[in-house]
């Protein structure tokens, strides 16, 4: 298994324990439902997503008998996408507490534009292999 793969995976699992023990303290307490965004998000791009990253870049190859030639921005895109989630869920957290500061509405900006840009390197990479004419 491919080290990004099995980054992906791992992470994915970080994610689905944090988002979900984030779960249970909005449950038994109102005051930790203003992280609403923050557990959405670590569900479904980091539990979710990064999970589907991980077995799409190690089963689909396979299934389509080709291979990754550019395994360096498969590498490059799991850092991108953690540091987007990330940055999201952590300025777009405190642009919602502190709205007069704007830098943190430009961060999270910043950090929802990593996670797109994160997900088109997936689908070029995916296309690329699954569209290819070549054996």
């Amino acid at each position: 298994m491919d080290r990004f793969v099995k980054n992906f995976i791992i992470v994915s699992i970080i994610y689905l324990g944090i988002a979900s023990v984030l779960g249970v303290l909005m449950a038994l307490s109102p005051s930790f439902l203003s992280l609403r965004f923050v557990h959405s998000h670590l569900m479904l791009l980091g539990w979710v997503t990064m999970m589907i990253y991980g077995v799409g870049y190690h089963i689909l190859p396979r299934f389509a008998g080709k291979l990754i030639k550019n395994k360096t921005i498969c590498e490059f895109q799991f850092y991108l996408a953690n540091i987007g989630l990330l940055g999201l869920v952590v300025f777009y957290t405190l642009s919602q507490q502190n709205p007069e500061v704007k830098i943190y509405r430009t961060v999270a900006f910043l950090s929802a534009l990593a996670e797109v840009a994160s997900s088109i390197i997936f689908l070029y990479v995916m296309l690329r292999i699954l569209l290819s004419k070549e054996e």
